[in-house]
């Protein structure tokens, strides 16, 4: 099979705080040793690409800030990080590759390389045929210009000829649904029709890869299902290669065929999405996360989440190290959500997200669904409990994500796959054997008679 894009060996570093050294001289070494093709002298290259702060450095900052010392901008670090690292692998032509990590994980980085709005710091990348990408609201739109001048310049700048983009002109407005407002400036549209223009514009217009970022995020449900339908038509159809990150593990699972699972810049996985996407999940679980979790946090907050749980009859407690304790298929279980408030607040909500091993969110649930719960709520300790039905999920693993704010005001609390529990399907009845498809497989009432 013809390969479309082929990553050899791709590195990018970015350099972390401010260019400069804070001295004169430092800085004259520094020029000299560039001169001289020699190491920069005073830079420390981190090995991984990590959100956190490195250690030491918050203290001597705010050690630093306190004392009010003019040379505490010295003892700053001027560190380098790897935002990718040695990535390696080959995209074939006609293929929808799905790329997910958590937010830090590399995955615009690597779309910003392919697209050439930075070059890698090490290795090459090549592509068979021009590049179509989309990585940000109103990336590469002029706002002064209309959205049908900003057609032409999209098309300009990805190498289409005048009467190439008035072919497809037609089709681009009726796709993004923007005809009413296709003469007004873009810089007084909304960033969902931003959007919807953009991606019809990168659909249509003649390329060989199709990039998408995160930005479908900002459309509505139905332009979504539009765009994940026509990235399948312009695969299937024209044979072009789309590359489509998100944190939709709904959208990625439904659209992509294989899967690449990046961490701290480097690449951890590539196999088919099913099994990419259940690896995401194990990996932002982390390794301490099994059916319970208790927070190690001491802190005074507003709001704190203690622990979270999912308890069975028979079962008060799962050993988080324990992967053969599971939930029969049968049975009901309970998700207990304790929490501390520290202050009187407004109406607000504490609730969970189930979501399957496989990717799609299966149900959300919020303790403001009684409304015994709907009132503000003093400080204190609390404990939430919600009861699940047996005979609900199908077997498989599950990961609940914990969500606490105040509607339309503050979120308190968002955690991904916090706790995870299985729903095991070698207990399933006799009449039950054979897995269902779907999700969710209640057990419904029938009655059957002889009509």
């Amino acid at each position: 099979m013809s390969v479309a894009i082929r990553f050899e060996s791709v590195s990018k570093r970015y350099r972390l705080g401010q260019v400069g050294t804070g001295t004169l001289s430092h800085d004259l070494q520094r020029l000299a040793a560039r001169l001289l093709g020699k190491p920069d002298p005073f830079a420390t290259v981190g090995t991984i690409n990590d959100r956190e702060q490195p250690a030491g450095v918050s203290q001597a900052r705010s050690a630093d800030a306190s004392t009010g010392k003019r040379g505490a901008v010295k003892k700053r670090r001027d560190d380098y990080v790897w935002a990718l690292k040695d990535i390696d692998f080959d995209v074939p032509m006609g293929e929808i590759l799905g790329i997910v990590g958590r937010n830090g994980a590399g995955k615009s980085t690597l779309l910003k390389l392919l697209s050439k709005i930075t070059a890698p710091t090490a290795g090459r990348i090549k592509t068979k045929g021009r590049v179509a990408s989309l990585l940000e609201v109103g990336t590469g739109f002029q706002p002064e210009l209309t959205g049908r001048e900003n057609i032409f310049l999209n098309g300009a700048l990805l190498g289409m000829r005048r009467h190439e983009i008035k072919q497809r002109l037609d089709q681009i407005i009726d796709f993004s649904g923007c005809a009413k407002y296709i003469d007004t400036p873009v810089k007084r549209y909304s960033s969902g029709m931003t959007v919807r223009l953009g991606f019809a514009v990168a659909a249509h217009l003649d390329c060989e890869i199709l990039v998408v970022d995160e930005v479908l995020a900002v459309g509505d449900a139905e332009f979504q299902n539009r765009c994940i339908g026509r990235m399948r038509e312009v695969s299937a159809d024209q044979g072009k290669t789309v590359l489509f990150v998100s944190h939709n593990m709904g959208s990625v699972q439904s659209l992509c065929r294989q899967g690449v699972l990046l961490d701290r810049g480097q690449v951890v996985g590539i196999a088919p999405i099913a099994d990419t996407i259940r690896d995401y999940f194990e990996l932002n679980a982390g390794a301490q996360t099994g059916s319970h979790w208790q927070s190690t946090d001491q802190t005074n907050a507003a709001f704190a989440i203690e622990r979270v749980s999912v308890t069975s009859p028979g079962r008060p407690s799962f050993a988080a190290t324990d992967p053969s304790d599971v939930i029969s298929p049968d049975a009901a279980f309970e998700v207990t959500i304790q929490y501390t408030i520290g202050k009187p607040l407004p109406p607000m909500r504490v609730g969970f997200l189930i979501v399957s091993g496989e990717g799609p969110v299966v149900v959300e649930a919020y303790d403001s669904d009684s409304p015994d719960n709907r009132g503000p709520r003093s400080p204190g300790c609390y404990r939430s409990t919600c009861r699940i039905p047996g005979r609900l999920l199908s077997p498989g693993w599950y990961y609940l994500t914990i969500n606490a704010g105040i509607p339309h005001v503050e979120n308190l609390f968002n955690r991904t796959a916090l706790v995870k529990f299985r729903i095991h399907e070698s207990e399933l009845e006799e009449t039950q054997r054979t897995k269902r498809s779907g999700v969710l497989q209640p057990c419904f009432q029938w009655e059957t008679k002889p009509s």
